[in-house]
């Protein structure tokens, strides 16, 4: 494919065929070549045919294949004009990242590592399936968490008022109507909010190990050697059904509206026919059992950590630095070519990063910018960066959302076999409690972008400046 140097680390794909704008990457050189051959280039070029695109078919550093767009992929849609694609978002709506500082200092809790994974394992089910966090959840209430969103978890006691500023949209998307999710995806979901799921999802005990801009880490609360815990998960299997109900109507509903797309994947509708109106608010209803399910976990979590340290919740001093999503599709306004536009902006396997005074910002983060977590490897670390004004004016006020898979799980697989993947794991100084070893063997290192390179690619861009790196220590997996 044919590719056109823009800058250091901005790479453009020229408007051809039926693309209707141009696409661009974020990367290095030294990333373009292990990108040779790789479908997810061919995917950028393929968003840029979708009517209503504007601006350009963007992809972040950590980019891969995905169902139609690809994962790092993000693409702005005029409000009335263009349209909305379930490819674009993801079947996990809302797989998103919280990330929560402590008072405690890792040098207080060293050697207790084992024991701290214990009890957060006993408290946070993981795994394919898993289930049970709140067994007793009604259909009503289930009803109400999905148009709630995290402001239901708060009214039954998981978490506090001050979590909702910390939270990307407060944890709730007014859009929302329980009336648009299918039985099958409230049956797949009413015993699983408070879990984590398999695959790449993961609950995590880490330190701060590196401050890189002193200040704003220290207005986020985050010093050396603070602990800390991430959280990433979404919408499990409600979620999964939502997606999959809805590319099946939009499949179908393609010809009636005169839609020709490159990839039967990227099936896509008018955002303002009964299609599209249907499936942002079965969307909108999937994000809102995601946040609501990422702040049940926090608050069991917090109750097992006090309980294994033998601690008040004073004591530990949880509080949430904030709840990103990626995952999503949402209205928002963008000046593009010197004009301001309402776009629906998918975001899939992409961050939002919103500069300093946004007013989608909390005024508790509007002299920050919204923070930005971008998760690696389970055996290496992850980090913090800040949203800017050049996000704003170059990729929507997006950003990378992890490190991005070099492997497809099936050779990570292959490639752990006579390996003792739990012991590298112990050696790199990270205790690990999952539920299938072979979900472990997937997720390794090997098998993924070294999460530094591709955050620095955004950090010298002027994208997104790094804040802070943070360390594992323990590991829940499914």
């Amino acid at each position: 494919m044919q590719l056109r140097q823009v800058s250091e680390f901005l790479w453009e794909i020229p408007k051809t065929g039926a693309m209707q704008v141009p696409g661009r990457i974020y990367a290095s050189a030294a990333m373009l070549r292990e990108l040779e051959g790789d479908p997810c280039l061919e995917q950028v070029a393929n968003v840029a045919c979708l009517p209503g695109i504007v601006g350009y078919s963007l992809a972040m550093p950590d980019i891969h294949w995905g169902y139609g767009f690809p994962i790092g992929g993000v693409a702005g849609f005029d409000a009335e004009q263009g349209v909305i694609s379930p490819g674009g978002v993801g079947y996990d709506i809302n797989c998103g990242v919280r990330l929560i500082r402590t008072r405690l200092k890792y040098e207080e809790i060293a050697g207790q590592a084992e024991r701290l994974a214990d009890a957060l394992f006993a408290v946070v089910p993981a795994g394919v399936g898993s289930e049970g966090a709140i067994p007793s959840l009604s259909p009503s209430d289930l009803r109400k968490a999905v148009r709630e969103g995290a402001n239901w978890a708060l009214a039954q006691g998981f978490g506090r008022p001050e979590d909702i500023d910390h939270t990307e949209e407060g944890g709730c998307l007014e859009s929302a109507d329980p009336d648009a999710l299918s039985n099958e995806a409230y049956q797949r979901g009413k015993k699983q909010l408070g879990t984590l799921g398999s695959g790449n999802h993961f609950l995590e005990l880490e330190r701060v190990d590196d401050i890189y801009a002193p200040a704003a880490a220290q207005a986020l609360g985050l010093e050396p050697g603070t602990v800390t815990v991430t959280i990433h998960c979404g919408s499990r299997g409600l979620g999964h059904q939502t997606c999959d109900d809805h590319l099946r109507v939009m499949g179908r509903a393609m010809d009636r509206y005169g839609i020709r797309v490159p990839d039967r994947q990227l099936a896509a509708v008018p955002i303002r026919t009964p299609e599209g109106r249907a499936y942002l608010s079965a969307m909108a209803a999937a994000a809102n059992f995601a946040w609501c399910n990422r702040q049940i976990i926090m608050r069991n979590a917090e109750r097992a950590l006090c309980e294994a340290l033998g601690i008040s919740e004073r004591e530990l001093g949880l509080a949430l630095v904030y709840d990103v999503c990626h995952n999503i599709a949402k209205f928002e306004r963008h000046t593009v070519g010197g004009k301001e536009r309402l776009l629906c902006v998918h975001r899939k396997g992409a961050t939002r990063a919103f500069a300093p005074g946004h007013p989608a910002l909390a005024p508790a983060l509007r002299e920050t910018g919204q923070p930005v977590l971008v998760p690696g490897d389970m055996g290496r670390y992850s980090f913090v960066l800040l949203g800017s004004e050049q996000a704003m004016a170059e990729t929507l006020g997006s950003t990378c959302h992890g490190a991005g898979r070099l492997m497809s799980r099936a050779r990570a697989k292959k490639t752990a076999r006579g390996r003792d993947v739990i012991a590298e794991l112990n050696a790199a100084g990270v205790t690990i409690r999952y539920q299938g070893c072979a979900t472990v063997t997937e997720e390794m290192p090997f098998a993924y972008k070294d999460v530094a390179d591709v955050v620095d690619i955004m950090d010298k861009a002027g994208i997104t400046p790094k804040v802070a790196r943070l360390k594992p220590f323990a590991v829940i997996k499914g």
